[in-house]
């Protein structure tokens, strides 16, 4: 018997939009239709989301991943190599990156010019000695750890709270189009992600869409930005992520 829209939704973790999203645009289309109209998925139909979520993982736009599997020269067994190559290369581009990605972040409490009273303000409870010192020890060496130390030395207490009501904003925002079931790789979220990208290259360093793209993994990868990501709004690291990776599929097309 086939699956409905709602348990494959669960299976896989996408939202019930996307998999409708999927279907009209007909790069996953369901097996059947129940007699009362309603889209039926197969177990084939299973395995091909499967590679169109590891396609989607890898970076591909939605177009290109229908060409490559709607390829009639291809069979499973050279999905399965091609993905593995494909996710061996990622990991070492990741590998790569981490210096300058894994919390950088947090350099944005290097050396700040306001108060004792101020940080408290602003930060509460964040440690921002400890915090500062393990930043410096992990990318002290490289240019976007220098470029926001320069940035973020010389902001003031308001500085901070535009900055800080900037990213809330975005923050928010991306929460109420995950809510509203708008597709990770839509215009809205999109749209949302490259707000994000220039919010970070504004206030911190130059955030290509690689480095953007590494950090939306980041936020996945590393449980503590998970944690405190979806403190507000369950899956918004997932959400991030897609997103992120949409936009700089966008952003790098010819």
């Amino acid at each position: 018997m086939g699956r409905t829209v709602g348990e494959v939704a669960r299976l896989s973790g996408q939202t019930v939009r996307t998999l409708h999203h999927y279907d009209r645009i007909g790069l996953l289309v369901p097996a059947e239709r129940t007699p009362s109209g309603y889209r039926s998925y197969s177990d084939g139909d299973l395995e091909r989301l499967r590679r169109i979520l590891t396609y989607r993982e890898l970076g591909f736009g939605l177009e290109e991943i229908a060409g490559i599997l709607d390829d009639p020269a291809a069979d499973t067994r050279s999905h399965l190599l091609r993905q593995h190559g494909l996710v061996t290369e990622r990991i070492e581009r990741l590998r790569a990156l981490a210096r300058s990605l894994e919390l950088l972040l947090e350099a944005d409490t290097m050396e700040l010019n306001i108060t004792p009273e101020e940080r408290l303000e602003l930060f509460g409870d964040f440690d921002v000695e400890s915090h500062s010192a393990e930043a410096e020890r992990r990318w002290g060496g490289c240019e976007a750890y220098a470029q926001s130390q320069r940035k973020v030395g010389s902001y003031t207490k308001e500085d901070w709270r535009r900055n800080q009501a900037e990213a809330a904003e975005i923050y928010r925002a991306l929460a109420d189009a995950m809510a509203e079931g708008a597709p990770a790789d839509g215009e809205r979220a999109m749209d949302l992600a490259e707000r994000h990208r220039e919010h970070i290259t504004r206030w911190y360093y130059d955030c290509t869409t690689e480095i953007h793209r590494g950090l939306g993994a980041l936020y996945v990868d590393d449980e503590r930005f998970t944690a405190t990501i979806d403190a507000g709004a369950p899956g918004l690291s997932l959400y991030l992520r897609e997103a992120f990776a949409a936009n700089a599929d966008r952003r790098e097309r010819p």
